[in-house]
């Protein structure tokens, strides 16, 4: 019987509480234009700190605070590249007697193709020219 009584409400969605004797807290609308020209104004608690952006509610752009600072700089750290990672595990001078050993191996032709197989799409051997 029970299961029939909750049959069609949609109690996820819809509140049954009404705002009757309760005192909401003081509220300020805010103002935000995003670049594509839309303007719409958000409801802020007189005592919370503002966003200085806003994801607009038209086209999902950043919106920014209108008569507001702009949104402050992030210091980001410079992007680390792979010299500078390798660069941090090895002198040049280290960096310079790993290359002369492999170019010693690669002359000699002693270097071992069951270790180190050609990469070849064909299957077949290279034509000397």
């Amino acid at each position: 019987m029970s299961e029939r009584a909750l049959r069609g409400t949609r109690l996820v969605v819809t509140s049954y509480e009404t705002d009757r004797g309760i005192d909401l807290a003081p509220r300020q609308a805010v103002e935000y234009a995003c670049q594509n020209g839309h303007r719409f104004e958000m409801p802020f608690s007189v005592e919370a700190e503002i966003p200085s952006e806003w994801e607009c509610k038209v086209c999902g752009a950043q919106a920014l605070l209108v008569d507001g600072e702009g949104p402050e700089e992030k210091k980001g750290k410079p992007a680390r590249t792979h010299w500078d990672m390798l660069m941090e595990r090895r002198t040049r001078e280290e960096l310079e007697e790993v290359l002369a050993e492999r170019l010693a191996v690669l002359r000699s032709g002693t270097m071992n193709l069951a270790v180190h197989p050609r990469d070849d799409n064909s299957g077949s051997k290279r034509k000397s020219a």
